[in-house]
Parts: C-alpha cells; structure tokens; sequence
C-alpha cells in the first residue's frame, strides 16, 4: 500500500506540528462522508455522539460495518480492527457461531422475556466454574457490576471508603486520572481513597494509619486496561490483599478487561491471589451488553432475597436472552481454555515484535497478551519502567499522528493506543501492521529518536 507521507525531514516540535497538521487535512479529504454524518449528528447528540471515548478531532471516522477483524468507514475504507471494541469484540464482528446462536434465540426463545430462564444459570455455572466464583450475578455492563459490587461491600462490612488506584478504570463513573485526580463524574467522590498504582509503599503507609478501619473494598485492577495496559506487579497485588483482609475490608479484582488473558482469568496466573469478589464483563455476553460480579458466596448472600434483608439489584436487561445465550456459546465452544492460550502467546509476540521495531523511539508498546497499548514518552518506553500512569508524560501529538498514519495504513485503533486483539485476526495483517509501525518510526526518525546524555 503506496501511503501519501512524503519524504520531509523534520526535526523540531514546529516540525511535527507540520506533520500533524498535514495529516489532518489528508484525514478530512478521505473521510468526507464521515464529516458530514458528524455535522448531522451534532444537532441532535451533544458532541455528536453518545459516548465519550469515541469523540476524536476534527471528527469521528464513522463506521458503517464491521465484518469478521474488520471494519468499513462511511467513505468506503476497510480497516482491519485492533479496536476490538475495547475487548467486548473478542469474537469479531460475524462469528459463524455466534450469528447461529443469535438466530436460534431470536427465533425459538425470544428476547425479553421478564422472567428467570435455565440458560442464565447455565451460562452463571460455566462463570463460576471458568473464573473460581461462588456465586455471580449479572448486570448490564462493567460499570454496574463495579457499583454493585461496591455495594456488596459496604453491606458486608458496614463501612463506606473504597481504596483505588491512580490511571484506574472501573466503568464511567469510576475512573482516576493518571495524577490520582478525580473527574467530576466520580461517583461518591468523599468515599474514595487513591493511592499509587504498583506503590506497595504507599499503600503500606495509608494502611497503617487509623483510616484503614473505615475501608469497605480494594478495587484494583490486575493491569490497568483504560491507564494504559501496564500490568500490575505480583507483590503489589498480594500485599494489597493481606492489607485488606487485615483492616477487614474486601479485595476486589477488576477482570472486566483482563479475564481474556488466561483461561482462568489473570487473577489466576498470580499465585496467591484470591479476591473476595471479581469483576468481569465485555466479550462475555458474546458481543452483546454485559456485566457480572460474584465470588465468596457469604458476600454475594447480600444480594439473596430469601434472606429478608437483602440489597437491591435491579435491571431489565440483566439476563437477557442474547448476552446468556451468545455469552455461553462463546466461553464455552470458541474462547476455550486451550484457544485462550495460544492466543494470548500470539499477543505476547506481537508486542514483542512492535517492541523491537521501535526500541530506538520514543514510541513503544506495554500489555499482556491480546491487550496492548502505545505510549509516547520522551525517554522512551521500556515496560519494566511503566509502572503507573503518573510515572510518565504522553507525548500527545507524536500519538496522534501515530493514530492519524494507522489509519491511512489501514489499521483501526483507540486514538489513546489501545489495542484488543479479535479472535481470527489473520497473522499476515499482524505483519502488516509490524512493518506498518517500523515504516512510521524510521519515516519519522528524526522527531522520533531518543536523546543520548552523555
């Protein structure tokens, strides 16, 4: 594929501002119809859209299809998808399977049905059996399994603060900034405590001060998927859960991302990790919405009805037909354990090889298996130095026009970098997309390079 680059030298930030500005106008001359459905969306949709993280600048690409790893734009593009839909799209967009089950449903069991059905305990047992839960339950999305969960915990210890980690993302209205700040969306935000991510110290120093007794839950995620796929240290993770079950509060796994990285979730490749409750979501409602909590069953009896006293849990769609049936055709006969596997080595090696062709830059990639994600850093990116979202500043323009020449490469990604390998993607486009970056860093060489201090 002949790409329009040019062969400029460029050596300043005047010079990448040039760069980015010429990639934007080669953007909006070959996505014209996106502009204009982005003109026509703004008139009824605040921004032009209904979710945050898709809102880009000058606009959004719009997609009109997704077929099989990828997708095409509203001018006429095909890409191939390393969105992955943030890991909800790990079947792709048309798995054979998954399109029968969805027929069979639609036609033979209907959709809401209001009312309990056998494949949600069906589809709760192969959960429990798959991730070592006790019990779960389901709920719409990541973000109400994180909320009902928090719930769980401040009914079973009768205290109110959550402890959570700069760069965390649990959901949209649990998130921390990578300065441990919180958006005005944070929900309860007086209830929060942040602490430093793979900061085992920091976390030493608030559990041994008299706050520690007012702490429900630990929520932490076992590698940070929204701040950026940096995985959290097995010490920092075991300590966290000795200091919490020392202050009598809950340790908390967030697996809403991670449960793809190994067949028992990434919980179950550290030894010794063994949360109270655990969080999962995306690709486990087989492409449509889905949420769970669950885990030691003394916990999830808060939410039992035939106790008397139990907490609450509402939602029409919690078990709909869809998410049950697509979700247990899924995880049980594609996303098997033994697939899990060779998969995630498949992610392992690309990002090793994405390493390699940009060991020399300022761009490099962090991650665990399918899950990866870009960083721009002055210093470079050496993952073993990635530790937590405040430890390094993004170079914001060289990542967008990263973003910018992947797509005229013909490569769908999240703008911030982020990448959630789709089951099927074939391995020549994973080549194509290694040669892809390797061309970006030589091209751009000079704005790229790392400075050598004497």
């Amino acid at each position: 594929m002949s790409m329009p680059f040019g062969n400029v030298t460029l050596r300043s930030s005047a010079d990448l501002e040039t760069l980015l500005d010429q990639a934007k106008t080669r953007f909006a001359a070959s996505n014209k119809e996106s502009a204009l459905l982005y003109d026509n969306a703004v008139q009824y949709l605040p921004g032009g859209n209904t979710r945050s993280a898709l809102h880009t600048a000058p606009f959004p690409v719009h997609i009109k299809q997704g077929k099989g790893t990828t997708v095409t734009t509203a001018d006429g593009a095909v890409l191939t998808d390393l969105v992955g839909e943030l890991s909800a799209g790990l079947y792709g967009h048309s798995d054979p399977l998954i399109r029968s089950v969805i027929l069979e449903t639609f036609d033979t069991k209907g959709m809401c049905l209001g009312a309990t059905t056998a494949n949600e305990a069906k589809h709760a047992q192969l959960i429990c059996e798959r991730f070592n839960l006790e019990r779960v339950r389901f709920t719409n999305s990541g973000t109400e399994a994180n909320l009902f969960a928090l719930l769980a915990a401040r009914s079973f210890t009768g205290r109110d603060k959550v402890v959570m980690f700069n760069s965390a993302y649990h959901g949209g209205v649990l998130m921390v900034m990578p300065d441990g700040t919180m958006p005005l969306n944070m929900v309860d935000r007086d209830d929060k405590v942040i602490l430093r991510y793979n900061d085992l110290e920091d976390a030493d120093r608030f559990f041994a001060s008299e706050q520690a007794n007012d702490v429900a839950a630990v929520l932490v995620e076992p590698m940070q998927g929204g701040g950026g796929a940096l995985p959290g240290d097995h010490g920092f993770l075991r300590g966290l859960q000795q200091h919490a079950h020392k202050a009598g509060a809950l340790f908390i796994i967030d697996e809403v991302m991670t449960s793809r990285l190994a067949p028992g979730g990434l919980k179950s490749t550290i030894p010794g990790l063994k949360p109270d409750l655990t969080i999962l979501g995306k690709y486990l409602g087989g492409g449509f919405a889905f949420g769970a909590f669950g885990g030691r069953a003394k916990v999830m009896e808060t939410y039992d009805p035939r106790n008397g006293k139990s907490l609450l849990h509402m939602g029409t769609f919690n078990q709909n037909t869809m998410s049950m049936n697509a979700g247990f055709a899924g995880l049980s006969r594609i996303f098997t354990a033994d697939v899990c596997v060779e998969f995630n080595e498949t992610g392992d090696r690309l990002r090793k090889r994405l390493n390699e062709v940009s060991s020399s830059s300022k761009l490099g990639f962090t991650g665990l298996g399918s899950l990866i994600s870009a960083h721009t850093t002055e210093a470079g990116v050496r993952e073993a130095e990635l530790k937590s979202g405040g430890d390094h500043r993004e170079l914001l323009d060289v990542k967008d026009l990263f973003w910018f020449e992947m797509l005229e490469e013909g490569f769908w990604m999240a703008r911030r970098g982020a990448i959630a390998l789709m089951l099927g993607t074939p391995q020549e486009e994973l080549d194509r997309f290694v040669d892809a970056v390797d061309r970006f860093v030589k091209r751009h060489e000079h704005v790229l390079k790392l400075e050598v201090h004497e």
